[in-house]
């Protein structure tokens, strides 16, 4: 079970985007890594190309890179502060993240 999952809203704790927030659009497990919407943004130099026959337009595309996953904190939804997750057995027996500041559900 990770800390960290899709469409988790998560606050950026250190580097050049420290302080920013953003949804988690991409989750790469084997690298360790994470895409956030709008952050750590690069410029990639693309070249014209062909797909099926139609013209894909070259230039420069701004989009975002991956970012490691130790470098974010998940912003619960009660509390609205950047904090570390715990696990709690409900009494249905299901496994949910837990805040360890305000101890609210994330799932």
């Amino acid at each position: 079970m990770n800390k960290v999952r899709r469409n988790d809203n998560v606050m950026v704790i250190t580097g050049k985007d420290r302080g920013k927030t953003g949804l988690v659009r991409q989750v790469i497990i084997k690298k360790n890594r994470l895409i956030v919407d709008g952050v750590n943004m690069i410029k990639k130099h693309q070249r014209p190309r062909t797909q099926q026959g139609v013209p894909v337009a070259g230039g420069i595309v701004v989009r975002e890179a991956p970012l490691a996953a130790s470098n974010v904190m998940v912003v619960c939804k009660e509390c609205g502060k950047a904090t570390r997750t715990g696990l709690r057995i409900r009494q249905d027996g299901v496994k949910v993240r837990v805040c360890k500041r305000c101890g609210a559900d994330i799932d």
